[in-house]
């Protein structure tokens, strides 16, 4: 397998322990295995995947380098990264990565079918590799941290939130859901992600949140109903949505920090 710089590890341990704060919902295209709450009795299934899925990809790319994009079926490439149970692990744990591994797949598969020459297409097929194996490292940290009960068991039923600070938590859940849907190449459900994550949660804080900061609920009704989707529906690049983003986030997290400003401030006066 190969190495994770120690940086890289860094990030994937911040964000891994970042699904420690909540519970993890099922996906937005259906439910998902229980596997992903075993994970380390599952890892050699998943190691065994990833190496299964590359041999496929090779097999496509080698056919495209002797007799051509049509005897190469681009699209097996996708349908194999579906059969694996992996992806289910690395997107309830690491959906930054689960959308890369989406772009390499795309990489690879449009590549072919661009016809551009065989080494652009092994470029592509390396980025996906390391894509996966960089999965596969977060996979094997969350599964460390589960193990020491450090991480909340994924849901594989749709869960309500309790109160608005868990709302806000699963409204960053979804919109990294966005990106890895958006990755994919399903645009249409990357907006029906965006508007029922309004409609359904953050439409139920954004009261409590206007007498904390009015203007901070207007940007992020904008960003949710006119900014994020029209990216989306323009086609930009996975990185400028991922941008947007990061930009709501952002502005979620100053939400939360003010919920939990308002509930400190009511139990001083208590």
């Amino acid at each position: 397998m190969n190495p994770v710089s120690k940086k890289c590890m860094k990030l994937l341990q911040s964000a891994i322990v970042c699904t420690a704060l909540f519970s993890v919902t099922a996906q937005a295209n259906g439910p998902i295995g229980d596997h992903v709450n075993h994970l380390t009795d599952n890892l050699p299934t998943y190691e065994k995947e990833v190496h299964w899925l590359l041999e496929k990809v090779d097999g496509i790319v080698a056919r495209y380098e002797e007799k051509g994009a049509k005897a190469a079926h681009s699209d097996a490439i996708v349908e194999h990264w579906e059969d694996v149970k992996f992806h289910s692990a690395i997107e309830s744990n690491y959906v930054l990565i689960y959308a890369s591994i989406w772009q390499g797949l795309f990489g690879v598969k449009e590549a072919i079918d661009n016809g551009l020459p065989a080494s652009a297409v092994k470029n592509e097929r390396e980025k996906l590799s390391q894509s996966l194996w960089q999965a596969l490292g977060a996979v094997k940290m969350a599964a460390t941290f589960q193990d020491k009960g450090l991480l909340a068991q994924v849901q594989t039923r749709e869960g309500a939130p309790s109160n608005s600070l868990e709302a806000l938590d699963q409204i960053n859940v979804q919109l990294n859901r966005v990106v890895a849907k958006y990755a994919e190449k399903l645009n249409d459900t990357s907006v029906k992600m965006v508007a029922e994550t309004y409609l359904n949660l953050f439409e139920g804080v954004e009261g409590e949140l206007i007498a904390l900061d009015a203007n901070l609920v207007e940007d992020l009704e904008k960003d949710f109903n006119v900014t994020l989707p029209k990216a989306i529906k323009a086609n930009a690049s996975v990185g400028q949505v991922r941008e947007i983003i990061a930009a709501m986030t952002s502005k979620i997290n100053k939400a939360s920090a003010l919920l939990k400003e308002k509930a400190n401030n009511k139990k001083d006066v208590f």
